[in-house]
């Protein structure tokens, strides 16, 4: 999904809360908005520039031509085939039913890319893909959600691949760090005054609302080492995040 959260003033929960504050139907809830003409980004130039980046961190891990790659709830995923080109197959998994309809009709004549439901991916081969990426979506997810992703995620990874977990909300990083990262990012890609009008518009949007709703998940660096651990993951957090807002935590995780 890997979108913008600007609006941390409103709720959010811990993963360490019991009992969890986010509804059961939380993660269709964002899937369903993701899956509709949602106005998320600023302008066409934010939006293929935030895609641009991402696709260059993945290629960072990507360390084999011959590796088998996946973006979990890749969103649209516009620079897929970059990413792609840097390896030997890359699945894009998607649960929004419409956004997966345009990923299959944008990456078809692209015989190194495959579109996936996240249900299909419990029918693939265990062992099987060198390097898992989830960017922009734990903060959607359930910790019971979250958990039942790691959990697929572990099976299909190979014993000596690398799960890539980025963007991961911490504890006391607010909006105005959120504001700041996005107003950095479009003054030196050319795209300022859409983001400042971009900015308001978000603030009135139902996205706002649906934030308000549901809330967003929160995790500090030791609390996700340890449900990694849990998953069966040895990780640590990396030097940097995926993507453009720097307060935001990135973790490399092994079998």
């Amino acid at each position: 999904m890997s979108a913008h959260d600007l609006t941390h003033d409103l709720p959010t929960c811990s993963w360490g809360q019991e009992p969890c504050c986010r509804t059961p139907n939380a993660m269709n809830e964002w899937i369903d908005y993701y899956d509709s003409t949602h106005t998320i980004y600023v302008s066409s130039l934010h939006r293929d520039l935030h895609f641009e980046a991402i696709a260059r961190d993945i290629i960072r891990y990507i360390t084999s031509p011959d590796a088998v790659v996946l973006d979990y709830a890749c969103g649209e995923a516009l620079s897929a085939a970059k990413v792609a080109d840097a390896c030997a197959k890359l699945y894009l998994a998607e649960p929004a039913p419409r956004v997966r309809g345009r990923l299959n009709a944008r990456f078809a004549p692209n015989t190194k890319i495959r579109v996936r439901s996240l249900d299909d991916l419990k029918k693939m081969d265990e062992n099987s893909v060198d390097l898992v990426v989830m960017n922009g979506v734990a903060q959607y997810m359930t910790p019971a959600e979250l958990d039942s992703a790691f959990e697929v995620i572990h099976r299909l990874l190979k014993p000596a691949g690398r799960f890539v977990l980025g963007d991961i909300l911490p504890p006391g990083v607010g909006m105005i760090r959120d504001v700041l990262a996005l107003l950095r990012f479009a003054a030196t890609d050319g795209f300022l005054r859409d983001a400042l009008i971009g900015l308001i518009s978000t603030a009135l949007s139902d996205y706002r609302q649906l934030r308000k709703r549901i809330g967003l998940q929160r995790c500090s660096q030791d609390e996700m080492i340890a449900k990694l651990g849990a998953a069966g993951f040895s990780a640590m957090r990396a030097p940097r995040n995926i993507g453009h807002n720097p307060w935001r935590m990135t973790f490399v995780a092994h079998h």
